[in-house]
């Protein structure tokens, strides 16, 4: 789950939808569903609300346990796009995971107890206080190689719990490796949207949605009006759907969120009000196109990092 925030609107002449091609009239959503790979019943509903419902891509993260059967769904559904959750917390004490790296190697990652923190407020301000960006760089690349490894193109970069990386270098450091790999970085909180506007790279143009944001209590009616008055631009949606099996309620505190959002993207309703709205729901392919094409512009701006020693 992300880091909640509202930011304001970007005041702009021209909308990052306009730079994808569409009219300024153009109403765009992307439904992203975050944690593909946090276990297995995310696994079986993030696949099901792409393929059945409405949502339009998902976002693996590679250190945690479901990880591997996820990128072997993947890897038979070459149609879903997918970007690289980058995760430096962990929220499941029952099914923990720890960095790919390392931990000697990484070790401003983790807690006194060495282990990743935990993406509460005390948690997230001591990681980002001690966390080195060497040490991020190092972690970072390795969850992107783990993804090229398995045979697996991702299309974007985003972060797990920590809306924008956290911290302004975090974010920068995510948009050169970007450029250096191909790939288009979710930017949702206004300062990033503007330097990212600034460098001609799109960006949703409207306030980004968290599901967790969300009250449980009549959520699909709630789901349904957000669609019903989407503004014109790019708009995003981070959703979290799960099965919410007993197997989640065991572990996850959040299996209701999950679950209520999965039955909302694979409902009938949900749908119909795309299809009344005249809704065009994009992947972060489109936007890819245009990083990459920028992507010279964007090493040329910020620190180009070295790669992982044994890795190309």
């Amino acid at each position: 789950m992300d880091e909640v925030s509202v930011p304001a609107a970007v005041v702009s002449s021209e909308q990052s939808s306009e730079l994808l091609g569409y009219p300024p009239d153009a109403r765009l959503l992307i439904v992203n569903c975050d944690d593909f790979g946090m276990y297995p019943a995310i696994n079986a509903a993030v696949v099901e609300s792409v393929e059945e419902g409405i949502a339009s891509s998902c976002s693996l993260m590679v250190p945690s346990p479901g990880a591997p059967q996820a990128m072997k769904l993947l890897s038979r559904r070459p149609q879903i796009p997918f970007g690289i959750h980058l995760t430096l917390v962990c929220e499941m004490p029952g099914i923990p995971w720890g960095p790919l790296i390392a931990k000697e190697r990484v070790s401003s990652l983790l807690d006194p107890a060495g282990e990743l923190f935990s993406p509460t407020p005390v948690g997230r301000a001591a990681l980002l206080g001690q966390a080195r960006l060497d040490e991020i760089e190092l972690e970072f690349r390795a969850q992107i190689h783990a993804a090229a490894d398995a045979g697996l193109t991702p299309t974007h970069l985003d972060f797990h719990c920590l809306a924008d990386g956290g911290r302004d270098d975090i974010l920068d450091l995510a948009v050169v490796l970007a450029a250096e790999y191909g790939l288009a970085v979710r930017v949702w909180l206004e300062p990033g949207r503007q330097a990212m506007r600034q460098r001609g790279l799109p960006v949703t143009d409207n306030d980004f949605l968290d599901s967790f944001s969300l009250d449980i209590e009549g959520k699909a009616a709630r789901y349904a009006q957000m669609l019903r008055d989407l503004p014109a631009g790019l708009n995003e949606w981070a959703v979290h759907p799960s099965l919410g099996d007993k197997a989640s309620q065991a572990v996850d505190d959040g299996w209701t969120v999950r679950r209520t959002d999965y039955e909302f993207l694979t409902s009938p309703q949900a749908r119909e009000v795309l299809q009344q709205e005249d809704i065009s729901v994009i992947d972060y392919r489109t936007i890819q196109q245009v990083w990459s094409q920028r992507g010279a512009s964007v090493r040329s701006r910020l620190r180009v990092p070295g790669p992982i020693p044994g890795h190309a």
